[in-house]
């Protein structure tokens, strides 16, 4: 198997696979592939937990489905490109070595590799709408490659030591970094402040990447200039106020921080 990561903004993935070589990802995640790929559809693969790693994989917004492509008698190649601006980083799993990652960040995988939930806290979802926050776990044997958006920064934490992080910009960690949510401290800060009142509080052993680009943040930007339905209202987005009010600034915080 080879594989090389094309681009920069919008990077693609290319797998070129020998005779009885396969990778698997959710469906609906292929670009582009040659005829002699052979594509099979299962509930099963990357269940990481048999049926109830499949069913807390659904519950938290995920697919059902992962899609294998496997080259039978004849090499072949197929390719994955991100959704949005960003990254494509391959990771290297054995036992002892996996990776959280956020809820959209799997792209593909070689077969022994595991994917399922292993964090999920809906940080106000159960009222105001939206899926959550989620963190998939990544693990097995072999290569899976994640899918970041924006820009990467990559952080290294000594044992103990924290890092404090808006939900929405974390985009993967070794598992074995502590993580938790906790709220801003201080009232003023959790409602005055902007930066909505959850954070993701890290702490090493451990490497992390953050993401620059929340697909939450750009998906309320782009709302911004959608023009609006006859009778229907525009979707609060990040730091909004729904009529001047103090609520719809919590409000726009917690749905900001729904990734």
């Amino acid at each position: 198997m080879q594989t090389r990561i094309i681009g920069t903004t919008m990077p693609v993935l290319e797998v070129d696979l020998e005779p009885g070589e396969s990778v698997f990802s959710e469906s609906g995640e292929l670009s582009w592939m040659t005829a002699s790929i052979q594509m099979t559809t299962h509930t099963q693969m990357g269940g990481g937990g048999g049926l109830m790693g499949i069913l807390k994989r659904v519950a938290g917004g995920g697919s059902l489905f992962m899609t294998e492509y496997r080259a039978y008698q004849y090499a072949g190649s197929v390719s994955f490109a991100t959704k949005i601006p960003g990254h494509i980083v391959p990771v290297e799993l054995a036992p002892g070595q996996e990776y959280m990652v956020h809820r959209h960040g799997f792209l593909c995988a070689t077969p022994q590799v595991t994917i399922g939930v292993d964090f999920q806290q809906s940080l106000g979802a159960g009222i105001f709408g939206g899926d959550g926050f989620m963190l998939q776990r990544v693990g097995g044997m072999g290569t899976a490659w994640l899918e970041l958006s924006g820009e990467l920064v990559q952080k290294n934490l000594a044992p103990g030591e924290v890092l404090r992080v808006h939900p929405g910009h974390v985009g993967a960690f070794q598992a074995s970094v502590g993580f938790q949510i906790t709220t801003v401290p201080g009232i003023k800060n959790a409602i005055f402040g902007g930066d909505g009142i959850f954070l993701a509080e890290m702490a090493g052993p451990g490497t992390i990447w953050l993401q620059t680009l929340p697909l939450s943040r750009l998906a309320h930007k782009i709302a911004e200039y959608l023009p609006e339905r006859r009778g229907e209202s525009r979707p609060i987005g990040a730091g909004s106020v729904v009529g001047g009010g103090l609520l719809g600034g919590i409000v726009g915080s917690l749905l900001d921080n729904d990734q």
